[in-house]
């Protein structure tokens, strides 16, 4: 059965968006153990085995059951607005402040999902001293973002933050049936109620009261949706972000040869790329250019009406318009592009 949230008419004005490095960090981690349902990831497993190794993050995966509950303290719903993105030294230092009656009631729920957990050494260690149990969980999440997160978050904070992005514009045009309707296969809209199917631990019906919904992108998610948080926490839903698929590619897609000569390469290659919104720093990395290069490509792209820009937290992504999209996606279309461009087709 899925979980229904039920919104009120205070919930549909109050649904917000948000970026977590700690959620993300624990959701890296949980990609450690599932491997084989990752395919997308096999490139950053690879190349973070040997990190891996010299981390001790027994007692976070205990809390992580293959199905079942984990802890929600571990991950709090982040209460940073998003122009100020929530910093991870203030989402570590919230999780070492969790209460310890807080942290024995969840974390006795997270082992009885998994048979004999709470007899283990480890397990009986964390029911005795919960408020030790934190310190060691909250050390050791502080070793996996070090380790695992930290060096590639400006590049995994951009495709959440583009995410969005494209969210928010479909908020803006189509209201909640637009922005739920391809959130996740998981997730479905109706009469005031959001359906959520599937997941690692039945729920309960939650019905919001107010508190509105907060949505976060993930990119270790895929392919599920993490859906819940009962109070204290604000109910939230971790969903898989656009463009994931693409995080770890090496080279950009290229652009065809009817588009190189309209545009010249650079260009070209920057519009064919924009299936996601990017900032100018992650383009540069993507396309080999220094970001000044990207900038003027971008300021000409812009004035030709082939992308526009927005600014989204700390950052201003690009994307294409309908005409780029056309332009980028369907040759077909040069001839008439360059027209209207004013611009002949072999420029």
């Amino acid at each position: 059965m899925p979980m229904r949230m039920v919104f009120d008419r205070e919930d549909l004005v109050r649904c917000r968006f948000a970026v977590s490095p700690l959620c993300e960090t624990h959701e890296a981690v949980r990609t450690l153990i599932r491997p084989l349902r990752h395919g997308y990831h096999q490139p950053w497993l690879r190349r973070f085995r040997e990190a891996v190794a010299g981390l001790d993050l027994t007692a976070l995966l205990l809390l992580m059951p293959t199905r079942g509950y984990t802890p929600d303290f571990l991950g709090p719903p982040p209460d940073a607005p998003l122009g100020s993105s929530a910093r991870f030294e203030d989402e570590l230092a919230r999780l070492r402040d969790t209460d310890p009656d807080l942290a024995h009631r969840e974390i006795a729920r997270s082992l009885a999902c998994t048979p004999g957990a709470a007899q283990t050494p480890v397990g009986r260690a964390m029911l005795t001293e919960p408020a030790r149990a934190v310190r060691i969980l909250a050390d050791a999440t502080e070793q996996a973002w070090t380790a695992l997160v930290a060096a590639d978050w400006p590049r995994l904070r951009t495709v959440l933050e583009a995410d969005i992005a494209t969210r928010s514009q479909r908020l803006a045009e189509g209201g909640l049936r637009a922005l739920f309707g391809d959130l996740h296969p998981d997730v479905s809209w109706a009469n005031g109620t959001l359906a959520v199917r599937g997941g690692s631990v039945a729920l309960d019906d939650q019905h919001l009261s107010g508190r509105g919904l907060l949505l976060m992108p993930s990119v270790f998610a895929w392919p599920d949706t993490v859906s819940g948080f009962a109070p204290p926490w604000q109910p939230t839903i971790i969903y898989p972000a656009r463009g994931m698929a693409r995080l770890w590619e090496t080279a950009p897609r290229p652009a065809t040869d009817a588009l190189n000569r309209l545009l010249g390469a650079s260009r070209a290659a920057i519009l064919a790329g924009l299936d996601e919104p990017a900032c100018t720093a992650d383009l540069a990395v993507r396309h080999r250019l220094a970001p000044s290069t990207v900038s003027v490509h971008l300021a000409v792209l812009r004035d030709a009406e082939l992308v526009t820009s927005q600014r989204q937290g700390h950052q201003v992504l690009y994307r294409r318009t309908r005409l780029g999209t056309a332009l980028a996606q369907k040759p077909a279309v040069h001839h008439e592009a360059a027209r209207q461009l004013g611009r002949p087709e072999q420029a």
